[in-house]
């Protein structure tokens, strides 16, 4: 895909879908069910393509290489050409994310994009900037893939600018940091790549601050919201961006209390709160339990303000 159609279609909610789980497994019925209601309900002005990512939000972590690989391979079946879709990949090690690469990459219907999540570990930024761009360049002569950076740390800005500008394989940054980092992102990497907020909807600030697109992991539970604070940022109305994101706002809130400890479970609760019969919340996943009442409370009130939106 030519790189000004790439940075298009990125100008966008990418929605992050939970993956459901029941009974301790995943339940691929549950997540074809969720891409589906993710491509049928697009609110996105002017016909634009749905931007789908399995990724942090849907416990990617957690996952084997092949559940990975079934998840998008899914996906991409329920998708059917008709959006855009991104692969999480956690770069550690670094020889099983190649190979998982490669491996999704020779799916029927492959990822159009592949993240690489936040390098865990001890690393030097020359070290990142020579294993990546080796990477990118193995993988892009082979695979034509094409990388989007997750940056969680500051630390990381020089290297990741860096790439996107000496490597054609490297196409932007999702920004997981402050939004006071997005000037600077954008002045060095200029029009070699795009800047997404990826810190989810809370993002008409990021958008004033020159940010193309955001990530959402609530999508899934409100996804004309979504779209509808993407669709006035494309037009330049911050304000009615901001009306949209502060009904959502109460549901990010709790998303994120104590460093995201209900990134994920927040939104299963949602699901199951709406009671919507299109889509499918699990009863939790790895690692990542039901809320307490105490939060499922909060999570009720804030759900009631987006019953329109779903």
């Amino acid at each position: 895909m030519d790189l000004s159609d790439i940075f298009e279609h990125l100008n966008s909610v990418t929605a992050i879908p939970i993956v459901p789980y029941k009974n301790g497994k995943i339940d691929t019925a549950g997540h074809r069910k969720n891409i589906r209601y993710l491509m049928d309900n697009n609110h996105l002005d002017g016909d634009r393509k749905r931007v789908i990512s399995v990724a942090g939000t849907s416990l990617i972590h957690h996952l084997t290489p092949e559940e990975q690989i079934e998840l998008i391979d899914i996906a991409g079946q329920e998708m059917g050409g008709e959006g855009i879709l991104m692969a999480g990949i956690v770069p550690n090690p670094i020889a099983a994310a190649e190979d998982l690469i490669r491996q999704q990459a020779a799916l029927p219907a492959p990822p159009d994009v592949y993240l690489l999540m936040p390098l865990s570990g001890v690393a030097d930024p020359d070290g990142i900037y020579e294993v990546y761009l080796e990477l990118g360049e193995d993988l892009g002569d082979d695979c034509g893939a094409q990388f989007l950076l997750y940056m969680r740390t500051k630390d990381h800005m020089d290297v990741i600018i860096r790439l996107i500008n000496e490597s054609p394989n490297f196409i932007g940054v999702k920004v997981g940091t402050a939004e006071e980092d997005i000037p600077t992102l954008m002045r060095g990497i200029g029009d070699n790549g795009i800047v997404m907020w990826g810190v989810g909807d809370r993002s008409t600030k990021a958008a004033g601050l020159g940010a193309i697109g955001h990530t959402s992991g609530i999508s899934i539970v409100a996804a004309r919201a979504s779209d509808e604070i993407n669709n006035a940022q494309r037009d330049g109305d911050l304000k009615a961006s901001q009306q949209v994101e502060d009904l959502i706002t109460p549901l990010e809130n709790l998303r994120f209390v104590n460093s995201r400890q209900y990134n994920y479970s927040a939104v299963v609760e949602a699901m199951k709160i709406g009671g919507w019969d299109d889509v499918e919340a699990g009863e939790g996943g790895p690692f990542n339990p039901r809320v307490p009442e105490n939060i499922a409370a909060q999570v009720r009130e804030a759900v009631s303000l987006l019953e329109a939106y779903h």
